[in-house]
């Protein structure tokens, strides 16, 4: 593994006012000496853009002395964009989260998916590719989002990286899974250092409003019926924010190596990891440990009738029924594991919650 050194480097983040993109920056400003952090986004309105614009708005009261914030409203998608992006600011390390998220989206609203996790992400392999032209250092590590969702309906857990992906059940998993395959090709061509990232089922503070927990929390809190699909019986690895971020902040820092085969000719410096909890909960359980959680938050009232609001029904469309990260090749490489409680980061989420919507 190649050490990566972050301080007095131009680290570029794409997606950085999102979900786990603004939580990166956050963290980055925390750790990083004398830094260039520039953030892309396109702010688009698949969800609620005032909580991009909070996520944004925060990061902009907190960069520290010493480092250097840009922020760029763009698209990915529009290469004319990724391209003047390198080459203003040559990034060393380029951490791509820019993606079009979600299962469900993928069925009604195929071309963002094309625009943003394919077309996107080529752009930026490209951009990569040509950081090395006339001799110039270029990227030392580029480190990617895929997405558990890759492992489809796969039969045997805890997932493993080494398992095979090869049946996607979205659209969105497929990208994913193209995203991989792309960042191979180019690792072996061009000898560019990456590492794809499989997130499991990431929540927390300011986190996305098209996930469960915080779409139940929008529904019981106006006092309408949550639905649980597969009728309660689905597992998922719930990975706080925070530990998604420690695993993506280590992994930036170990590039896999640069180093030749037998036949003389680069072998890919390329590398995947899961990034989990490594213990899935059942779905009912965490939905009755998060009503418990807004309750203590005073989202819902002490009296609030839960039964009343949930009801179960079966399995949608793209869905799987349990997610379960191995992260034993985490572990080895860069001696983590997320450990995060479920009901410590359920607090967490029902705290903000309470102060955002108050």
């Amino acid at each position: 593994m190649q050490k990566i050194e972050l301080d007095n480097k131009v680290i570029l983040v794409t997606g950085s006012a999102g979900f786990i993109g603004s939580n990166l920056v956050k963290r980055l400003f925390r750790d990083v000496k004398n830094a260039t952090i520039v953030g892309i986004d396109n702010m688009n309105d698949y969800y609620d853009v005032s909580l991009k614009e909070f996520r944004l708005n925060e990061l902009k009261g907190l960069v520290p002395e010493g480092i250097k914030y840009e922020f760029v409203k763009g698209d990915i998608a529009d290469k004319a964009t990724i391209d003047g992006l390198f080459a203003q600011y040559k990034p060393a390390v380029v951490v791509n989260l820019a993606a079009q998220a979600g299962v469900r989206y993928s069925i009604t609203n195929p071309d963002a998916y094309i625009q943003s996790n394919l077309i996107g992400f080529y752009n930026i392999l490209e951009a990569c590719r040509h950081s090395y032209d006339g001799g110039e250092r270029g990227v030392e590590h580029l480190v990617y989002a895929s997405s558990s969702s890759v492992y489809g309906s796969n039969k045997k857990v805890p997932y493993s990286t080494d398992d095979k992906v090869d049946n996607p059940v979205s659209l969105y998993a497929a990208t994913k899974k193209s995203n991989e395959l792309l960042a191979h090709a180019y690792s072996k061509l061009y000898n560019i250092p990456s590492t794809g990232l499989r997130f499991f089922t990431v929540y927390g503070p300011a986190g996305r409003p098209d996930m469960a927990y915080f779409g139940f929390t929008n529904k019981l809190r106006k006092g309408e019926t949550i639905q649980i699909f597969n009728f309660g019986h689905c597992k998922r690895d719930f990975t706080f924010v925070d530990d998604i971020v420690e695993g993506v902040v280590r992994i930036m820092q170990g590039a896999p190596e640069k180093k030749n085969g037998e036949d003389g000719l680069p072998l890919p410096p390329y590398a995947v990891y899961n990034i989990g909890n490594n213990s899935p909960e059942n779905l009912l359980d965490f939905v009755d440990i998060l009503q418990q959680e807004l309750i203590r938050a005073k989202v819902l009232p002490e009296d609030y009738d839960f039964e009343a609001h949930k009801k179960l029904v079966p399995m949608q469309a793209g869905d799987v029924p349990v997610t379960y990260a191995d992260t034993s090749a985490l572990e080895r490489d860069f001696g983590y594991k997320p450990s995060t409680p479920l009901r410590s980061g359920l607090r967490a989420f029902a705290e903000w919650y309470a102060s955002f919507y108050k």
